[in-house]
């Protein structure tokens, strides 16, 4: 099997990106073979990259692409996470994609739809820029038809209080592309960007073990990266500054699923990201996001409909994706064989 490499700026690492269409369905099967192809890209100096896209032509007339995303555990091969999605992998595939054939060459102006399979998710990732080096796409998360904010809120309320070593912490547990902990800085124990963005293993396992009871107090199993988990802290000029944890350290931004939870949430009141932007002054639909890597803009179409505040769709754009190359994975060789052996079997 071939297999593609993508790096999505900001990213943590690299995206491999496979083809659904030979690899087995049954969810045991690929775990193993995909363990397979771990070992394998190790062996060759890859077991950085913690990223996998499945991806094949949608069978929904409405879709170009179905996407699953598989989060790699570091340490172990075999170790994988099945419960969220990655932007940034989405846009590593669409990359692969179009290098593979499966999709038109890129261009400004086409709009690839990507149904996430993970999560039902829609996208619509629209390619702006097209350089010898990257691709420069804006992605649209879509609301069809618009959901009530509330139904955001995992927990049905806008702030809830965890027990975090015997000490109560307020946290906002939000989904909108990815589940979140969000966090406010004075509880993660932070007052300022210079503490926020510094490397304190202090604020990291303080982070690690508010994930963790946020994740006890949904009921969700404690070796899952989900939900994640950032902080966040008003900063002068109408901006929000975030820290974000990912897989296995600090992320080097803020993922594109956690730019657009972070975008919803400071739509729905008295959550902690919706206080933080009052203090900030955003205004509008729009905020800023500070992260230790730059920063990103964000729109969220939330319209009040019926009395209620429903959400449209969130905008993440200026987002930059370099194709790697594509190589030969040699333990995912023999899933293709039945469809060479067609293919010779129809050329004699």
């Amino acid at each position: 099997m071939i297999g593609h490499l993508a790096y999505a700026m900001g990213s943590p690492c690299p995206t491999l990106v496979l083809d659904a269409r030979h690899l087995p369905r049954e969810r045991e099967p690929l775990l193993a073979a995909l363990a397979e192809a771990r070992r394998w890209l190790a062996a060759a100096g890859g077991e950085h990259v913690l990223k996998i896209a499945l991806i094949q032509p949608s069978t929904h007339p409405l879709f170009d692409l179905d996407y699953r995303f598989i989060q790699a555990l570091p340490g172990d091969p075999a170790g994988f996470d099945l419960r969220g999605s990655c932007g940034h992998s989405v846009l590593s595939a669409i990359t692969a994609a179009a290098e593979a054939g499966m999709l038109p060459r890129l261009a400004p102006g086409l709009r690839v739809r990507v149904n996430v399979l993970n999560n039902g998710d829609y996208l619509a990732c629209e390619v702006d820029e097209v350089s010898r080096e990257t691709v420069r796409f804006t992605m649209h998360f879509l609301y069809t038809p618009p959901k009530p904010v509330s139904r955001l809120l995992l927990t049905g309320e806008p702030r809830t209080a965890v027990d975090v070593d015997g000490e109560r912490v307020e946290v906002s547990l939000v989904s909108a592309g990815n589940p979140y902990v969000f966090v406010s800085a004075p509880d993660a124990g932070v007052s300022g960007t210079v503490e926020l963005y510094g490397d304190d293993p202090g604020l990291f396992e303080r982070l690690v073990r508010i994930r963790g009871a946020a994740a006890a107090h949904l009921g969700w199993p404690a070796d899952s990266v989900f939900p994640k988990v950032a902080v966040t802290m008003p900063v002068a000029g109408g901006r929000i500054a975030v820290r974000a944890v990912s897989v296995p350290g600090w992320h080097p931004t803020l993922a594109l699923t956690g730019a657009a939870c972070l975008g919803a949430a400071t739509g729905i009141a008295e959550t902690i990201p919706w206080l933080a932007a009052r203090q900030a002054g955003c205004e509008g639909n729009g905020i800023n996001v500070l992260t230790p890597g730059g920063s990103v803009e964000v729109l969220a179409a939330i319209n009040v409909h019926d009395a209620q505040r429903r959400i449209a769709w969130i905008t993440v754009g200026d987002r930059r994706v370099a194709f790697r190359g594509s190589f030969f994975i040699e333990p995912l060789a023999h899933f293709q064989f039945k469809e060479t052996a067609e293919c010779l079997s129809v050329s004699a």
